[in-house]
């Protein structure tokens, strides 16, 4: 039997099971565990499965290599930076993405950490429970300048948003959407002068080798004193050391970050000792209907796979390949 094994950690239910049920596959979740996936464990938990509903768990080289019978990774979310694309290429794997689902989320996720931090919390609610009963002012949001790093569909669902708020927005992205940025107001910057110019700075780049720690000690040291940063796209993209030494000299207010360079976040990282950071689980994408939409849509590419389509628009490898391909 054809069987798909759900590794995700978002949840044990969704349309996912009555999908593929439907269409003859034995449908698993994976034992939910707290630490993360090793290789060993993929190796061990993937054997005999021809496709998984992936999270963030590693698809490394040697994870692919040992993974005869697989024929599909189907990626929950637009990351695929935990997958060695080439490894998957040799084998004949298809890679697939969740495309246009989640970004609605995120744009909330990131709107909600700014709004907190921009009013005081969380050490607005630690003093309250302390018997603290401080009362102080903060600068209001309206007015004040968002720049955005990244503006694919997530970045432009944030932007609108900080628009509703009455906030000015700023954009670094190398391939703009001029009549997005026409339509609503919205600035075009280098990524040193949206730093230097912007109250608020939330980074939805993707993560890459060129990225890779795009926000270090020089990066923060160009940001508007007294600004906020906000990560909901992936801990690769920050150096956490040049964050913490940025908070600890007081030249930024503030941050909020969905996302780290090691996840979970370790409980001796240095990031837990600031009253001034907020922290959430990368759980930036998970509303209830997105995760619904992700999981949907991953069933649908497997099934499409499986019936010798090929959804281009989720498919993040195996182009050239993609006429020869066979289940």
């Amino acid at each position: 039997m054809k069987k798909v094994l759900c590794t995700s950690l978002i949840g044990d239910d969704g349309p996912h099971f009555e999908l593929l049920q439907e269409a003859g596959f034995k449908v698993e979740n994976a034992v939910r565990q707290t630490e993360p996936y090793s290789e060993d464990r993929m190796i061990e938990i993937l054997a005999g499965y021809s496709a998984v509903i992936a999270g963030s768990e590693p698809y490394s080289r040697r994870v692919v290599s040992a993974l005869g019978d697989l024929r599909v990774i189907a990626r929950t979310g637009v990351g695929f930076d935990a997958v060695d694309l080439p490894a998957c290429d040799e084998k004949k794997i298809v890679v697939s993405t969740t495309p246009g689902v989640n970004h609605h989320s995120v744009a909330e996720h990131t709107i909600a950490m700014l709004m907190g931090l921009a009013r005081g919390f969380p050490e607005l609610d630690r003093k309250v429970r302390a018997n603290d009963w401080e009362r102080n002012s903060f600068p209001r949001v309206m007015g004040k300048t968002l720049g955005i790093v990244g503006l694919g569909r997530i970045g432009k669902a944030v932007a609108t948003r900080a628009i509703g708020l009455g906030m000015k927005v700023c954009v670094c992205e190398p391939y703009p959407d001029g009549e997005f940025l026409k339509k609503w107001n919205i600035s075009l910057a280098e990524f040193d002068n949206l730093l230097s110019n912007c109250d608020f700075v939330s980074v939805h780049a993707p993560a890459s080798e060129d990225n890779f720690h795009l926000f270090n000690a020089e990066a923060f040291r160009k940001m508007k004193a007294g600004s906020v940063f906000l990560n909901t796209a992936r801990g690769t993209l920050v150096d956490e050391a040049a964050l913490c030494a940025a908070l600890e000299n007081g030249h930024l207010r503030g941050a909020g970050l969905d996302v780290f360079e090691k996840e979970p976040l370790p409980l001796d990282s240095p990031l837990m000792k600031f009253t001034n950071v907020m922290l959430a689980g990368h759980v930036g994408g998970l509303d209830l209907e997105s995760k619904n939409d992700m999981y949907r849509m991953c069933a649908e590419t497997i099934l499409a796979l499986y019936n010798g389509q090929w959804p281009e628009e989720c498919i993040q490898n195996l182009r050239e390949s993609s006429n020869g391909w066979k289940w």
